[in-house]
């Protein structure tokens, strides 16, 4: 390579610009590599996932109509059978409320690629000063 102090200007330009663009390349590959790597394990454990939300959803019913049996024993069937869709009511609400609060765009901003991203162009910056 050429001895930076006996390049000229659009030179140095025209190699700043040229290792701009290789580096925003080999980052985007970076980036659609691993997440193609992702999309492989994600598409595995959603259906894992699937399998075990559906099984614990049958055996909650399950242990909410024997909740509901043993509550019979003390007070009128209909009454637990209310208590106790009651009570699950008030559970699923505050679970919902809690998620939908975790779900909020400004919690699924991408931060480390923007300090990435930002430290690129600091340094990108400092090249050309």
């Amino acid at each position: 390579m050429a001895d930076p102090e006996a390049r000229s200007i659009p030179q140095l330009l025209g190699d700043f610009t040229s290792d701009l663009t290789t580096l925003l390349r080999q980052e985007s590959e970076l980036v659609r590599a691993e997440f193609s790597e992702k999309l492989g394990v994600l598409g595995r454990a959603g259906g894992e996932l699937a399998g075990g939300a559906i099984l614990l959803l049958a055996a909650l019913m399950v242990l909410l109509q024997a909740l509901v049996l043993a509550l019979s024993n003390i007070m009128d069937p209909a009454w637990a059978a209310l208590l106790v869709g009651v009570v699950v009511a008030i559970v699923g609400v505050v679970l919902l409320r809690a998620g939908a609060s975790l779900a909020k765009p400004i919690n699924l901003t991408p931060d480390r690629t923007l300090r990435q991203v930002g430290k690129d162009a600091e340094l990108a910056k400092d090249q050309v000063t």
